[in-house]
């Protein structure tokens, strides 16, 4: 029996598009991103990335939105389990509140660890296009927004973990977990074990916030 291959549509075609792009960018480098070679990436007809993405330029910026979209949808802090107080529980758990400290910490720590062992091909991808982006003042602009929206993010986690001035210190925070990250897919930090690297991250964060919170 023949399988046809389900192709998507409408939003889905443009993330299929987006995803496949990235991949090309972190495997063949940016000489290796062209619309004709994202149609065979992605499985799609020929034509169809041009038809969403007229321009090189508006693919470069799909890639760099759609790693933004996937950073902002796993940064977000714990939530703890879900409540079960339904009126015919007996014993229902009481519903769950704000993140620890500890949870707020783990979080940093995952965002470093997770990322690097389970997106290294976005993290290059980020790499060649902030470089491109120089040359590139529109991907330069959607790149600067993206992380501002990022520092906003993690200026919050900062100040509930008690960091005095969050807002001006998340941009140096930002940095050191962007040069964490940068080491381990393209420096010498692709040696270390993955317990060595979790565990250099783990020390440095908790260095890093315990000055922060004492300076």
């Amino acid at each position: 029996m023949r399988v046809t291959k389900k192709v998507p549509l409408g939003e889905d075609r443009r993330a299929a598009i987006a995803d496949a792009a990235i991949q090309l960018v972190a495997t063949r480098g940016l000489r290796g991103l062209t619309h004709r070679a994202v149609d065979e990436e992605a499985g799609l007809p020929p034509g169809s990335t041009s038809y969403y993405l007229r321009t090189r330029g508006a693919l470069l910026t799909a890639c760099v939105n759609r790693m933004l979209e996937r950073d902002l949808a796993r940064n977000s802090p714990p939530a703890g389990p879900p409540s079960t107080d339904r009126p015919t529980d007996p014993s229902p758990t009481p519903p769950a509140g704000p993140p620890s400290d500890a949870e707020l910490r783990e979080l940093l720590v995952r965002m470093v660890v997770d990322l690097a062992r389970d997106r290294p091909y976005d993290l290059i991808a980020r790499y060649e296009l902030s470089l491109e982006a120089s040359r590139q003042p529109e991907l330069r602009d959607a790149i600067t927004q993206g992380g501002r929206l990022l520092r906003e993010g993690l200026a919050d986690l900062l100040a509930a973990l008690g960091v005095p001035d969050a807002d001006t210190v998340a941009w140096p925070v930002a940095a050191m977990m962007d040069g964490l990250l940068y080491d381990r897919v393209a420096g010498a930090g692709t040696t270390l074990s993955a317990e060595a690297f979790e565990s250099g991250v783990r020390q440095s964060l908790a260095a890093l916030l315990s000055g922060l919170r004492h300076a």
